[in-house]
């Protein structure tokens, strides 16, 4: 059999006979891959803390037929300020999600990768519906997606820009105006977001427009993977989501 060696963030695991474990690892050479942890459910076993989701690892693998087998995995970081604080793992576990969802076994995704690890360590400081919110929004434009945030996506006038519907493409000015009503606020971080100035926006102090770019970036992720994300929260008045998600071991 044929092995590699590649680093990755584990996205999430099943068990697998008795004492088994299938680990899906976003890689970054090797795009998605599912690979066999033998054993790693026994407590006797060295790398079962390490094939744990949301762990960054490196791995030597076997490469299967079907799937592939985890010969040595050693972890790099396991994102302990994010496990740790509730509101972190949730955006955390959303991210994986939609990172599995968004692309194929064996399809090498780099930019991907480098998207989910700087999200990730970015959670350890920044606000964690700003981490999730601009992950949705430059996926989306990773995709070839992307929402029209500069100009009306219906007419193309540069502004002001009042609204936004996913649907309809974008944001969209006062004659266009579908979908919900956003603020300037809004538009001044989705720009930043979009326009490649996200480390400038994390340095800023924000307020109700950071719910309102999680909620419209989680709409247009869930809308392009035609699919809901289960690890979201509900969305609350305010703009945040219940702190209820699923355990990290699926």
């Amino acid at each position: 059999m044929t092995t590699y060696r590649d680093e990755g963030v584990v996205l999430r695991t099943t068990k697998l006979g008795e004492a088994d474990r299938i680990v899906t690892i976003l890689t970054a050479t090797h795009g998605k891959v599912r690979a066999v942890g033998k054993g790693v459910r026994k407590t006797t076993s060295r790398m079962g803390g390490r094939l744990e989701p949301l762990s960054h690892v490196a791995l030597l693998c076997w490469r299967g037929r079907g799937l592939d087998i985890v010969n040595q995995a050693e972890r790099l970081d396991a994102f302990r300020p994010v496990r740790d604080d509730l509101g972190r793992l949730d955006a955390a576990l959303a991210l994986l999600e939609i990172a599995d969802h968004a692309t194929e076994e064996h399809a090498p995704a780099p930019e991907l990768y480098a998207m989910v690890l700087g999200a990730l360590r970015t959670l350890s400081h920044a606000p964690p519906a700003l981490v999730l919110g601009a992950f949705c929004w430059k996926l989306l434009g990773l995709e070839g997606v992307g929402p029209s945030v500069d100009r009306c996506a219906r007419c193309g006038q540069p502004g002001p820009l009042v609204a936004c519907s996913i649907e309809h493409g974008g944001l969209l000015c006062a004659s266009c105006r579908r979908g919900q009503a956003v603020s300037p606020a809004f538009v001044e971080l989705v720009q930043a977001v979009c326009g490649g100035r996200l480390a400038q926006a994390l340095r800023r102090e924000h307020g109700a427009e950071v719910g309102e770019l999680e909620r419209l970036g989680l709409q247009g992720v869930e809308r392009h993977l035609e699919r809901a994300v289960r690890s979201t929260r509900h969305l609350l008045d305010e703009g945040r989501v219940s702190a209820q998600g699923p355990i990290l071991r699926r």
